[in-house]
């Protein structure tokens, strides 16, 4: 098969690379539900040598700066309670943490979540975070632009390995709530 975006040694439809996902990822496209049909999720081979974004674009295609997405965990606090969710927003951009994301959640304060609690609540490994696969209770905030393009490249859950997810999917993740000015340049 061929990957819709960037060049790639082999593309394999999700649902036929289960093992090459963590535990959440691979149940989550077991599970899959929505308009966009798993198939189309595909998960490509990816060296961890090569995931720093410079050598990454470099290696699989510079066209990957502008449809690559990040997915950070962060952590809302009001009160005496806590609040995860997932932000994903361009890779050319970063997450309005103080703004769009602490107002949308009603916190007082706002922050990115540790490493140890990132992995600890997601199963997944730090640096391949990925919206997909995430706890049915968070809400995953997207930011609009995400969703408009054809295919986005995100985490598969692992350093190794990458998912290309068509855009309008995100809007379709269990707690997705798609948002305007999420990502700032």
């Amino acid at each position: 098969m061929h990957a819709p975006i960037g060049n790639f040694d082999s593309a394999t439809p999700a649902p036929d690379a289960l093992d090459e996902l963590t535990r959440p990822v691979a149940d989550a496209v077991r599970h899959w539900r929505g308009s966009v049909p798993a198939d189309q999720i595909v998960y490509v081979d990816t060296d961890p040598e090569w995931a720093d974004t410079a050598t990454f674009v470099e290696h699989y295609g510079r066209e990957l700066l502008e449809q690559s997405a990040n997915c950070v965990v962060v952590t809302g606090k009001r009160g005496g309670g806590t609040t995860l969710a997932a932000c994903v927003v361009l890779s050319t951009t970063r997450v309005d943490v103080n703004g769009v994301v602490r107002r949308h959640l009603g916190a007082r304060k706002a922050s990115f979540a540790s490493m140890d609690t990132a992995t600890g609540e997601t199963g997944m490994e730090y640096g391949g975070i990925t919206p997909v696969g995430l706890p049915g209770a968070w809400p995953v905030l997207v930011d609009s632009a995400v969703v408009d393009l054809p295919y986005v490249l995100v985490g598969s859950g692992r350093r190794r390995g990458k998912l290309l997810v068509p855009g309008k999917a995100f809007a379709e993740l269990p707690g997705a709530v798609v948002l305007e000015g999420l990502g700032v340049a």
